[in-house]
């Protein structure tokens, strides 16, 4: 995330102690005039590690998969009678003529077969149940673990990548759970019971049939390497190209204003390609299992009944038994398909649960030190000794940073883009932590107090604020969510926003639409004002957040943050230099060090680089 690399700043976080969050994620396509990036074809790393994993997840349902369980075996056994009963039938009554005993075995066989189908419809039902409240798990984890990862982490990557892993990936997990999981429960038990009884009927005929079977798995494992490869490539290019969409939506004015429609086309286009040739060769290499196991089946199923005919007219089997062996070698067949074919949904599925389980194994924010105490009573001083940092190693951003703000100054921070101004403010809220040197609120190191009552000490306004899809008085309530309606207006009013709120079509219950969109950008700067007076914070970071609303409305931002600043410490990132002149202290950053301080008139008395940057935005504002 460093300045030099990308200026664009993106807040992740504010609110009650949640301070700033500025991200710069690597764009993906033609939004950024980048071209489509493609990684090496996709593996699976460890499927025995991420099927551990995922069985911890079943195991905790252990009573309702045993109920699985006695449900597959009921409807197996009832499967596994069925062929045995026609055979009976078959040399026990249509061979005599027993119109009687033919009767009596159909009702028989009719209740078997509804007791199987009974026991199939509860497995099911038990089986889905299983399947939605562990994906339900998953994906909770999966969210929270999102919570505790650093900002690091949510710099590199894409939204919609990560959403893809959320969304698609885990759905991958829940279809092969609710489906794959029980049809392999019911074939493995049926091709064992129908092998016994197979093998009872004609060890023989049992040798043929079996004969296929290495030839069955040594080609379905080949196939179903190859296929997991590209499942896991699909899931891949799914999620940049999910990254991308969720990018080119959110900055389509972006887009329009530099008619750059043509480019996103063409870059999605080429995406969207990707993806189809990916998931072709994946459905590809999946469609050959089933014609290739039905050859094998269809070659076995004609010996089959060549020898039995022979043998049945050497007197050596019956009719009966010939038909019962045959629908046993059917029935036989038809779960090793399902097998086969259920490798498809199992390759995708660990895949799915693959790149979950990679988010799971992220290392998490550091820790609080043992026996932190909290960060209370604020008087709000800040110092900052000889602070170094850079985002990548060797490549320093900050060198050598020292400066003190007493409880109620105002310190403002200048100087041209990438000199290190928001560096400064994800150090001071944490988001990442010092290389060398010490930040201290209060006299105290802030990395040995705790995190959560550190960013509860901050108020952050951004030029770019963040709100959500609730109502407006649920986004100001966001501050302190448990400020009553009377405290949400009465900070609306504080920070000039009362009027326009109430002239909204349901006043302070209107929804807003994703980030704001249905409000001006000065009423969204208002409403982030309010959250950060309902907060009540000890110490306020302000991104100045007037150069983009009218004179009108710039006059009530001023006033609003005039107010929030009072008896509060304060550190003001400035763009219009005209704005700081009231500032105790001006620090002027270059290249990651102060080069100069001190106040507007005294920098200004100096002539150095404060004074060619004022005169500089002077000239500019006169012409």
């Amino acid at each position: 995330m460093p300045e030099a690399k990308n200026n664009r700043e993106r807040p992740v976080m504010s609110g009650p102690g949640g301070g700033p969050g500025f991200g710069r994620g690597p764009g993906f396509g033609g939004g950024h005039g980048r071209g489509m990036v493609y990684g090496p074809k996709a593996q699976i790393k460890d499927a025995k590690g991420t099927l551990r994993r995922l069985w911890g997840y079943l195991r905790r349902r252990s009573r309702l998969l045993a109920a699985v369980l006695l449900m597959t075996l009921l409807a197996a056994a009832a499967n596994t009678a069925g062929p045995l009963l026609i055979g009976r039938a078959i040399d026990n009554y249509i061979v005599p003529g027993d119109l009687f005993g033919l009767l009596r075995m159909a009702l028989v066989m009719l209740s078997v077969y509804a007791a199987g189908a009974l026991a199939t419809l509860l497995q099911n039902y038990l089986m889905v149940d299983v399947a939605q409240n562990t994906v339900q798990e998953l994906r909770n984890d999966l969210f929270a673990k999102l919570q505790t990862l650093p900002l690091r982490f949510f710099d590199s990557r894409t939204h919609g990548e990560l959403m893809s892993r959320v969304t698609n990936d885990i759905d991958n997990v829940n279809n092969t759970l609710s489906t794959s999981v029980t049809q392999l429960f019911a074939s493995f038990i049926t091709v064992v019971g129908t092998l016994v009884m197979m093998t009872v009927l004609s060890p023989l005929l049992t040798l043929i049939s079996v004969s296929i079977i290495p030839v069955m798995f040594f080609a379905t494992g080949k196939i179903a390497k190859r296929t997991g490869e590209y499942f896991l490539e699909q899931q891949r290019q799914l999620g940049r190209l999910n990254g991308f969409i969720e990018e080119t939506i959110s900055g389509q004015r972006v887009v329009k204003v530099f008619t750059q429609e043509e480019k996103v086309i063409d870059t999605f286009a080429s995406a969207n390609a990707r993806l189809r040739d990916i998931g072709t060769r994946a459905q590809i290499f999946a469609g050959i299992i089933m014609p290739f196991m039905g050859v094998l089946n269809n070659l076995s199923f004609a010996i089959i009944a060549g020898v039995g005919g022979w043998m049945v007219v050497r007197g050596m089997l019956t009719i009966g038994v010939i038909a019962s062996f045959i629908n046993y070698s059917r029935q036989f067949a038809r779960p090793l398909n399902e097998i086969a074919n259920q490798f498809n949904m199992i390759q995708s599925a660990i895949a799915g649960a693959e790149r979950v389980f990679q988010i799971m194994d992220e290392e998490p924010e550091a820790p609080d030190r043992p026996g932190a105490p909290d960060l209370a009573a604020v008087a709000g001083k800040v110092e900052f000794a000889g602070v170094t940092f850079g985002y990548q190693p060797q490549v320093p951003v900050l060198q050598d940073i020292s400066f003190t703000v007493e409880p109620g100054q105002t310190v403002a921070l200048v100087g041209p883009t990438g000199a290190g101004k928001t560096t400064l403010v994800n150090l001071l809220t944490r988001f990442y932590d010092v290389d060398a040197g010490t930040i201290r609120i209060d006299d105290r190191d802030i990395r040995s107090v705790r995190r959560d009552s550190l960013r509860a000490s901050l108020g952050i306004v951004l030029q770019d604020t963040h709100l959500f899809s609730e109502t407006v008085r649920e986004n100001i309530r966001y501050g302190r969510l448990t400020a009553t309606d009377a405290e949400v207006e009465a900070a609306a009013r504080t920070a000039y926003a009362d009027q326009f709120i109430r002239r909204l079509p349901q006043g302070y219950d209107t929804v807003l639409t994703e980030d704001g969109g249905n409000l001006s950008q000065g009423q969204r700067q208002l409403l982030a004002i309010a959250r950060a007076i309902l907060a009540d914070p000890a110490i306020l970071i302000l991104d100045e957040a007037t150069s983009s609303v009218d004179t009108r409305t710039e006059v009530y931002i001023q006033e609003a943050m005039l107010r929030l600043m009072q008896g509060r410490s304060s550190l003001v990132i400035a763009h219009r230099l005209s704005t700081i002149r009231g500032a105790d202290l001006i620090l002027v950053l270059s290249g990651g060090r102060i080069v100069e301080r001190g106040t507007h008139e005294q920098l200004l008395a100096a002539k150095g680089f404060y004074y060619d940057l004022y005169t500089s935005q002077f000239r500019r504002a006169a012409s």
